[in-house]
């Protein structure tokens, strides 16, 4: 029998103290209550009403019963309820888990936004490299980057596009000269990024294609932060190969030049990541919503700076547009 449907069933013949007045609160027949609460009874092994043509009368054991079904009802109710709620009005803890770059240039700023305009909801973040299992780890969204849509059950909504720039000290710059050519760089001093974030070697596209070459890179850290900050000191470690939502500060604040602008390199998909599109959790909802409005525009101040021929650095022959790919 359904167990629960017996108790609502029970309380409302306690309630009404009568089969057929039960039957109509609940839109059904006397013989269905009756038959439901026989079921219970049989279920507890105990008689919780006494009854004849005339009247019902609730045994001893059924008054204690009565008062805990009450309270299971009462439980479920509000249980619903905070369910219900938890679709419609976002509140709770949300756990985030993005790339650390992405993280600490974009997202912080945003969560501060998102916060401001939902203050039932708080937040743990990870910033990492790499890509978790979502439901293993307990997560409720995923911000990645990847060339393509993630093979994978979760969906997947995509935020924009990303890509590296090549980059340098102005110090650095007046010491060594400014390459004017992918193949120049073999002359340099290079540093690079070692992360799961980061794609691997130095592949530039232009209006030529493709040009990948085998740099000696005298430097390798695993966060893009770190390499901007070796690249951008005051002797100015060398040439730098640089996720431009990290290169963007760089260049507004001067530490940094961008070379070789008519190339792009790693260009990538950002991605946020989700479990289901049904019944999905409000804040869950809100944050996905808010991501796909707010950080588009994040990517296009982003390129905005790096399009921008006042962070170039010269070149005797130039420098030519960045063409799209």
């Amino acid at each position: 029998m359904d167990l629960l449907q017996g108790i609502r069933t029970f309380v409302r013949v306690v309630e009404h103290g009568s089969f057929t007045q039960a039957a109509q609160a609940l839109g059904t027949s006397p013989a269905t209550v009756s038959r439901q609460v026989a079921g219970l009874e049989q279920a507890l092994s105990a008689r919780l009403l006494q009854r004849n043509t005339r009247s019902v009368v609730v045994t001893e054991s059924g008054l204690r019963y009565y008062e805990h079904c009450k309270q299971i009802l009462r439980t479920v109710a509000a249980a619903a309820a905070d369910v219900e709620d938890s679709q419609s009005h976002a509140s709770g803890r949300l756990r985030l888990h993005a790339v650390t770059e992405l993280g600490l240039e974009h997202l912080m700023p945003l969560l501060v936004d998102y916060l401001d305009g939902h203050p039932d909801v708080s937040v743990d973040l990870t910033l990492a490299q790499g890509t978790p299992a979502l439901l293993e780890e307990g997560l409720d969204v995923l911000i990645t980057l990847g060339r393509t849509l993630p093979d994978s059950t979760l969906v997947a909504r995509d935020l924009g596009q990303v890509f590296s720039v090549v980059c340098a000290a102005p110090e650095y710059l007046a010491r060594h000269g400014v390459p004017r050519t992918p193949e120049d760089l073999l002359r340099h001093r290079c540093l690079n990024v070692a992360a799961p974030s980061c794609p691997q070697g130095w592949a530039f596209v232009g209006e030529r294609g493709e040009t990948l070459l085998d740099l000696d890179e005298a430097l390798k850290v695993n966060l893009p932060e770190a390499a901007c900050a070796a690249a951008a000191a005051a002797a100015g470690l060398g040439v730098c190969l640089l996720p431009g939502l990290v290169a963007a500060r760089a260049l507004q604040e001067g530490s940094l030049l961008r070379l070789l602008p008519g190339h792009r390199l790693h260009v990538r998909e950002v991605f946020v990541l989700y479990s289901s599109r049904r019944y999905l959790d409000a804040k869950i909802r809100t944050w996905v919503d808010f991501l796909r409005e707010r950080l588009p525009l994040a990517f296009e101040r982003d390129r905005a700076i790096l399009d921008d021929r006042r962070y170039w650095a010269e070149s005797p022959t130039g420098v030519a547009r960045e063409t799209a790919t």
